[in-house]
């Protein structure tokens, strides 16, 4: 074979390793983001741009003014539709984040359901991320048996949840729950499984007026 054959291969086996290289990347920050993936709690502080403090309950809020924007979350769902997040500004959104495969998200899918049908009349979205589950069929057949009607975007490689600002509230295990307030902004989060009292008083304060600020900042 002579070099002027030899050139192309070269640079297909170049671009092919650059490839493989950028999928490894993208699974390693998405396995430490979700290093704590599946467990009952977490930790959490204030950094970046956006400052916010934790309460004994395990609940973290920012004040008005200091909280981040959500990233662009939307795709294909679960049951093979779309969703974007941004449609629902205007409304309070409830995001979880869960798996198939996690016991707390099962301990804690029913009270999620209760609580979304007691307050979905009220301006308020719920909207799940699935993740880490390699197919949709264990995620539909969880929907099915938990009676779950709101949506999940399917999120198998946790891209959506890198698109999350370092230093905001953002999720940092599986479960985590956030509450999107009505212009579009984070503005509380847990990285627990819920009890059904436990969401209702992470939700309460935004549903009374739209918005809570009764954060304050933690340097």
């Amino acid at each position: 074979m002579s070099a002027a054959s030899r050139a192309p291969l070269r640079s297909i086996r170049t671009v092919a390793r650059a490839r493989r290289r950028a999928v490894l990347a993208v699974g390693a920050v998405a396995a430490a983001l979700l290093v704590s993936a599946c467990s009952s709690g977490g930790t959490s502080g204030g950094g970046g741009q956006t400052g916010f403090i934790t309460g004994p309950d395990g609940i973290a809020t920012a004040k008005k003014g200091e909280r981040a924007d959500a990233p662009d979350l939307s795709g294909e769902t679960v049951d093979g539709g779309q969703v974007d997040v941004a449609d629902y500004q205007g409304k309070i959104v409830v995001l979880n984040i869960w798996g198939s495969w996690c016991g707390p998200c099962r301990a804690e899918a029913k009270n999620l359901e209760k609580v979304y049908n007691d307050t979905k009349d009220q301006g308020v979205q719920f909207v799940g991320i699935n993740t880490r589950d390699t197919s949709t069929g264990p995620a539909r057949a969880f929907e099915k048996d938990y009676g779950i009607t709101y949506p999940s975007l399917y999120d198998p490689a946790g891209r959506l949840l890198l698109r999350f600002e370092k230093g905001t509230l953002n999720p940092q295990a599986i479960p985590s729950t956030l509450v999107i307030d009505r212009d579009g902004k984070v503005a509380a989060r847990t990285l627990q499984a819920l009890s059904e009292e436990k969401l209702r008083k992470m939700l309460d304060p935004y549903l009374a007026d739209g918005s809570a600020d009764s954060g304050t900042s933690e340097k």
